[in-house]
């Protein structure tokens, strides 16, 4: 079988002649410890446990394309090899950053001819795939219908955005989550004990609440887990016995930050800004406020935040509280005028307001409706009375009547009202509900409509 390498160091052709493995000396211990079989794979089980389709397809030899997307450190490079050892493969790596289409003939030339002198196939193992422009996306296509190569593409954004639809619509495509803390701990106990590829060696005895920290602290990335499991190893001198003692306080300095998982252009922007709106939505303050948190930590545009907490006061809250307009503008412009970091409080002081405000889109719903009989039926002509002065004079010179064109001026009328029709057809858009202030806003509507009635 052909040599498996690690991410970031593709096969030469010298290589792919020996049968020996690669020396592990001088080699990271994530890319020491990097999965064989399908059974070291952290977490993934919602694809790789026991009847699901990857784990069948991947058992039976029987797929053709992959596709694989996800955040950093949750398995991409590490699966592809795993797939190419367990059916048998020779396995060739790209990147879609450094190569190009002549580097892409070449990989697609040399599986020809280990097809044609060993009838092996060849995996052909992209990374950052959405990375390659559409012309040197669509140089695999032919090949990849052909069955010279096995394609197995890896991506940090979703492919369906980032991807040629040609190339998606010939893969089968699965999303990597971040690995949960339960397994990544359970990785981080295999390598302290692993003596061939890990750190059994250094008699190592780790605190459970040091490993927890680190698991947690990775936010699902086992690459940064086991780097800083390593740099927390290497650096702690060992006790009089021989033995190194990682407590809490030494992983703590190991890890230092947590790495949020967050890209500003992808899923994780789009996915988080969601759940920030929902929480909002759905009023709650303490959920509102962690995605807030969690998008400024991660270095997400401020303004951007304040546009999306305007539109939510008008589209969530709406009439039921119009204080909240002004309160998500007001925090706008506080925000443009203090800059970062003291911004983000007028941030939370709106988050917190409209989370916790009365909810209506009672205005915005009955403007998609409107507009919706406009797309679709026929577009309504201006009433005559309502036409401006010098409309009226036209309507009335072609043999209006006088009454079709007149208009009652609301403040000449007690209370400021008087029943008249602005609508032809009797159309009604407006249901205000009974949340908030807008059940004032419903007892005068309702008592307007009636006069209308009589």
């Amino acid at each position: 079988m052909d040599t498996l390498f690690p991410e970031g160091e593709p096969q030469s052709s010298s290589d792919q002649t020996s049968s020996s493995e690669p020396s592990l000396s001088g080699q990271p211990l994530a890319s020491r410890i990097r999965p064989r079989t399908l059974e070291e794979v952290a977490g993934q089980k919602h694809i790789l446990a026991e009847g699901k389709l990857l784990r069948r397809a991947i058992e039976a030899d029987r797929f053709s394309s992959l596709i694989f997307y996800g955040p950093p450190g949750t398995g991409k490079t590490t699966l592809a090899t795993v797939i190419a050892q367990s059916t048998n493969s020779r396995f060739e790596m790209l990147n879609g950053v450094e190569s190009n289409v002549a580097e892409i003939r070449d990989k697609i030339a040399q599986a020809r001819t280990w097809q044609n002198l060993r009838n092996q196939t060849t995996i052909l193992f992209i990374d950052e795939i959405h990375r390659f422009n559409k012309a040197q996306q669509d140089v695999l296509l032919p090949h990849i219908e052909r069955g010279v190569v096995r394609f197995i593409g890896a991506t940090t954004h979703n492919p369906f955005f980032y991807v040629n639809s040609p190339l998606t619509s010939r893969s089968q495509i699965f999303q990597l989550e971040p690995v949960e803390v339960e397994d990544m701990v359970a990785v981080l106990q295999r390598a302290l004990t692993d003596e061939e590829r890990g750190l059994g060696t250094l008699h190592i005895q780790a605190d459970a609440a040091a490993l927890r920290h680190l698991a947690e602290k990775s936010d699902g990335d086992v690459r940064k887990a086991l780097t800083a499991l390593e740099l927390a190893s290497l650096t702690t001198p060992a006790d009089d016995d021989g033995s190194i003692h990682l407590t809490l306080s030494i992983a703590e300095e190991s890890i230092q930050q947590k790495a949020v998982v967050y890209d500003a252009d992808g899923d994780a922007h789009y996915d988080t800004i969601s759940a920030f709106i929902k929480s909002i939505r759905g009023s709650d303050p303490d959920a509102a406020l962690y995605w807030l948190a969690k998008m400024l930590h991660a270095g997400e545009d401020p303004r951007f935040i304040a546009r999306r907490l305007v539109i939510s006061a008008s589209e969530d809250i709406g009439l039921a509280d119009s204080g909240a307009l002004r309160v998500a503008m007001d925090a706008q412009q506080a925000f443009e005028f203090i800059g970062m970091p003291e911004g983000r409080i007028p941030l939370a002081h709106a988050t917190v307001y409209l989370a916790t405000a009365p909810k209506s889109n009672s205005a915005y719903a009955a403007l998609g409706e409107a507009m919706a009989d406009i797309q679709s039926g026929r577009t309504l002509a201006v009433p005559p009375h309502l036409r401006t002065k010098t409309r009226k004079k036209i309507a009335s010179a072609s043999g209006e009547s006088d009454d079709a064109l007149r208009y009652f001026y609301s403040h000449d009328y007690e209370g400021n009202y008087v029943p008249q029709a602005y609508l032809p057809e009797g159309r009604s858009y407006y249901t205000p509900t009974e949340n908030g202030l807008e059940k004032r806003i419903k007892e005068r509507l309702d008592y307007w409509r009636k006069q209308i009635d009589q």
